[in-house]
């Protein structure tokens, strides 16, 4: 199960990844992944939650056209097991992502599902990003409290 602090949950930082992500689409999923940005509100250089948590942070978007509310709960519930599995496969963590659920994802089994999550993170594009992220130099410390990475 996926710990509630790797959610997204408001409107900011759906809006942020949303415009500022890279797309990615499979049969019943469409992903957007953004990096998270360098400079962050505290005054220590660093965020509270990554500190004690780390990322990568998940946001659904599961619309009426994938069904009732029983079979959108049901998709929700699958995608958010399958991005709990690849979590550890992301190349960083710092990094947010949308999972939109397209209309044919009420049909989908959690194994589909989970294998279109892992494709998706293998695209060419999110490796790119990721590059990009491991390349650029950080302007904050990623040190927690008691001085381990």
């Amino acid at each position: 199960m996926m710990a509630s602090i790797h959610r997204i949950s408001t409107r900011s930082d759906f809006s942020r990844t949303l415009k500022k992500g890279v797309r990615v689409s499979s049969r019943d999923l469409l992903l957007t992944l953004s990096i998270l940005p360098t400079r962050w509100p505290d005054d220590t250089g660093r965020r509270v939650d990554v500190a004690t948590s780390g990322g990568p942070w998940l946001g659904l978007i599961v619309s009426k056209s994938v069904g009732n509310a029983v079979t959108r709960h049901l998709v929700a519930r699958r995608i958010r097991a399958a991005f709990a599995e690849v979590m550890d496969e992301f190349p960083t963590t710092d990094i947010s992502v949308v999972v939109r659920a397209l209309p044919s994802a009420g049909e989908a089994s959690s194994v589909e599902l989970a294998e279109q999550l892992r494709k998706a993170l293998r695209n060419a594009k999110v490796r790119r990003l990721a590059a990009e992220v491991l390349d650029a130099p950080r302007s904050f410390s990623t040190e927690s409290a008691d001085g381990a990475l």
